[in-house]
């Protein structure tokens, strides 16, 4: 079997995680247990999971000119995924603050910098899309930098999935060219209205879509018919962080290879478990061996 060809375009940004016993609440001052700054962005963060699910990948985005725009393209470049077209702009790089509490909840601010600058894909961008066999994308980018990306890969015959986050109105042309939606309860409902008990509403946008909701799981979807609810793997959770880029990018890399879409989505979920065993976004993204492992599980 070759190997699947993963294009992302998205953010990358530098997550300052800090764990604490709880999250404080508004004007309180708490003193924290543990931190790390590590790569990560919901582009950044897809393209490793695709890459240690599997994939050959190559990310495009946007860093800063600052340190941490050094730091981001090397620490991408070293997980495997190819950085060639990941721009550099004159200015700050995205960063993220993440406050992770003791049960593996989190509360994120994100300032995008570099990644607002992600726009007018060139000829060069273009024809590594067409060149995919699936294209990933979500919406911490100008929604027109995704909508191009989206509509070059449908006219090349390149796969789509459009991880709708963080939710916001999505024009028509780029819910044509969408094959598979992902999003969690507040981003279905935010889209539709409805939440996790009607998942079908997700099909009025798109031909397929998975709903996400952590610890319950994740249910398939299309117009084909299937309504499926894929189980949950149970794990011990330190952080949540990252698991729903873990979810899509090992989506993207299952589907790719050709497993039928219920079974993708089990893969996934079985990524996005393994990943919430371990503290930080990138950093705690599964390799392919960790995620065939909770796969294998009864």
């Amino acid at each position: 079997m070759s190997q699947t060809r993963v294009v992302v375009v998205g953010s990358a940004n530098m997550d300052l995680v800090a764990m604490a016993p709880s999250l404080p609440r508004l004007g309180e001052t708490m003193l924290g247990t543990d931190f790390v700054m590590v790569p990560g962005g919901k582009g950044a963060n897809q393209a490793v999971a695709a890459a240690r699910a599997g994939a050959s990948c190559a990310f495009l985005g946007a860093i800063g000119s600052d340190a941490f725009g050094v730091t981001l393209k090397a620490r991408i470049t070293a997980a495997g995924v190819d950085t060639a077209q990941l721009r550099v702009v004159y200015g700050t790089s995205g960063v993220a603050l993440v406050m992770v509490n003791a049960q593996g909840e989190n509360a994120i601010v994100v300032t995008p910098g570099a990644n607002d600058a992600l726009v007018g894909l060139t000829d060069e961008e273009l024809a590594t899309v067409r060149g995919a066999d699936v294209l990933v994308a979500q919406l911490e980018i100008p929604v027109q930098t995704v909508t191009a990306a989206a509509t070059a890969a449908r006219a090349a015959g390149t796969r789509v999935i459009l991880n709708a986050a963080p939710a916001r109105d999505l024009p028509p042309e780029l819910l044509a060219a969408v094959d598979l939606l992902v999003v969690n309860e507040g981003e279905a409902q935010a889209l539709t209205g409805r939440g996790r008990d009607e998942p079908r509403a997700l099909l009025d946008l798109v031909p397929r879509a998975v709903l996400t909701h952590g610890g319950e799981g994740a249910w398939y979807v299309d117009r084909d018919g299937a309504d499926v609810h894929v189980p949950a793997f149970r794990v011990d959770v330190v952080d949540s962080t990252a698991a729903g880029d873990a979810f899509t990018g090992a989506l993207a890399v299952g589907w790719g290879e050709g497993r039928d879409l219920v079974d993708a989505v089990r893969w996934a979920s079985a990524a996005g478990a393994a990943c919430v065993r371990r503290l930080g976004a990138s950093v705690a993204l599964p390799q392919r061996a960790e995620i065939d492992e909770l796969y294998a599980r009864d």
